[in-house]
């Protein structure tokens, strides 16, 4: 079915949300990064979605552009703002059919771990609807590994696939494997008989690489599985931690040609493994005070001060300045760069402009429940009024995005130098350090707020500390806040007797 008249529908809604802290994520954030309807939804040549456009191409397919939405994470979705997202999405959809008749097929670029001040679950209400309006057409979707995959995910998709790397660098393959299976299925060379299997261990990314570690092990018993002719697709889920919802966990998602009792057996296989690894995938952590004082006897630099608990693509506020704090007074003259976002003190900054003296309070002023703000003086070395940067790689490999009013700021007395922002963004790399004109390479230390990307944006670091500190993405999640992930869970509970994969099957 190799012909010119097929018509796909594509969307976007990627975002990651917190229920532990951060800020609300309004439209306006969306704007900040990737906000295009119609026909504008073409430019969305990022990740997921320019694979689709790729294989649509390929196969002399009409896209039929819907809505593209991304943006850095934060809170929940605020009502308004989601329903503008959803029926938005849906009304393109119906008045696509309008006009040309019913759609052969729909794509969707999601991230699986969104969530909204009154709806747990966007992402499977997103499909329920648009299951509504297209009918049998088959349905498939891309899913970050930290998705929170719902039963009514599964019910309504034909097929499911999470990117297989972590940190994320296969967006666009991922596209373009997912749109492969849908015209397989239009073809019908494929029957996709879907199947997940969960168990309840709740843990951060910093040990879910793929490359290597207790992730990738059982990442690659996934991909391994892939070698059977009947195996169409395999995906695994860490799921987002930072999320508080019933039901959460992680575990395997198996694709099979019209063989559900395999799926049923191949995902539970690799929630079982999962389970096994879960000790494993708790990471070592350190004080700041001890990962200064390991990192002073490293010789040269950079070295990394992960403060990972602060993590604005996590969905954290990104306002800490818990280990800048540190810093200070354990290692004054050592050259350290670190950022925070915090608004009215880069205003305080630009008012004085280059060269101008400042005397302020800085941090936790958007999520003040995580620490107190921190009086400094220094001059100001750098403005910039709009700190537009674009990202070069990963999900939104090419996308531009903005600092915001922005400043770099010299502690007095010492070789600190802290980048203040008004927007809070997603660290893939080292882009937000390099829009203020610093070298990473240049500094002793460096506080970074990833719990994984910095293995892609630091290659050079001579050393890399994960810090136990507060806030919205801890590095464990043994003292988080939860209150509706019923127990028994991991790592609460370390040990579950009678533990079975919950197992969710699809159409």
């Amino acid at each position: 079915m190799n012909s010119p008249t097929l018509r796909i529908a594509f969307g976007t809604f990627l975002t990651e949300c917190n229920n532990l802290g951060g800020t609300p994520t309004d439209l306006a954030r969306f704007e900040l990064y990737e906000y295009l309807k119609g026909e504008a939804t073409m430019k969305a040549a990022s990740g997921a979605a320019r694979g689709f456009l790729t294989v649509f191409a390929e196969r002399g397919a009409r896209p039929v552009p819907l809505l593209a939405a991304s943006t850095c994470p934060g809170g929940p979705l605020t009502s308004e703002c989601w329903s503008t997202i959803r029926d938005g999405t849906l009304d393109a959809l119906r008045a696509a059919i309008a006009e040309g008749g019913p759609v052969d097929g729909v794509a969707l670029s999601l991230h699986g771990s969104g969530t909204v001040e009154d709806v747990d679950d966007p992402e499977g209400e997103l499909l329920e609807l648009v299951r509504r309006l297209v009918g049998t057409a088959p349905i498939v979707a891309t899913l970050d590994p930290h998705g929170n995959v719902t039963a009514r995910m599964v019910a309504h998709a034909d097929a499911l696939l999470g990117w297989h790397t972590y940190p994320h660098v296969d967006t666009t393959q991922s596209g373009e494997r997912a749109a492969r299976l849908l015209f397989e299925v239009l073809d019908g060379t494929a029957r996709p008989t879907m199947a997940l299997a969960k168990v309840p261990v709740i843990v951060s990314g910093v040990c879910g690489q793929t490359d290597v570690g207790p992730f990738a092990d059982v990442m690659n018993r996934a991909l391994a599985m892939e070698a059977r002719p009947v195996v169409l697709s395999t995906s695994v889920f860490l799921v987002h931690p930072y999320l508080d919802l019933p039901g959460m966990g992680g575990g395997g998602l198996v694709i099979t040609h019209d063989d559900q009792n395999l799926a049923n057996a191949l995902a539970v296989e690799l929630a079982e493994l999962y389970w096994t690894k879960r000790f494993e995938l708790e990471p070592p952590t350190f004080s700041p005070e001890q990962a200064i004082s390991l990192g002073l006897d490293a010789v040269g630099g950079p070295v990394l001060l992960v403060e990972c608990a602060d993590c604005s693509g996590g969905g954290a506020a990104g306002d800490s300045v818990a280990t800048l704090r540190v810093l200070l007074t354990d290692a004054p003259q050592a050259v350290s760069y670190s950022y925070v976002v915090d608004a009215a003190a880069a205003l305080a900054c630009l008012e004085a402009g280059e060269g101008g003296t400042v005397s302020l309070l800085v941090g936790h002023s958007l999520d003040p429940k995580f620490g107190a703000p921190l009086p400094v003086s220094g001059t100001v070395e750098t403005c910039l009024q709009t700190g537009d940067f674009v990202y070069d790689g990963g999900a939104w490999d090419g996308i531009a995005a903005s600092l915001g009013p922005s400043a770099v700021l010299r502690i007095a007395g010492t070789k600190a130098r802290v980048l203040i922002t008004t927007n809070a963004t997603y660290d893939w790399k080292d882009e937000q350090f390099r829009a203020a004109g610093l070298d990473p390479s240049d500094a002793k230390f460096l506080v970074v707020k990833s719990p994984m990307n910095y293995r892609i944006g630091y290659p050079q670091a001579k050393a890399t500390y994960v810090l136990d500190t507060p806030g919205a993405t801890p590095a464990t999640l043994r003292s988080a806040n939860h209150r509706r992930i019923a127990r028994p869970y991991f790592p609460l509970d370390e040990e579950i007797a009678g533990l079975a994969p919950v197992v969710s099957v699809g159409r």
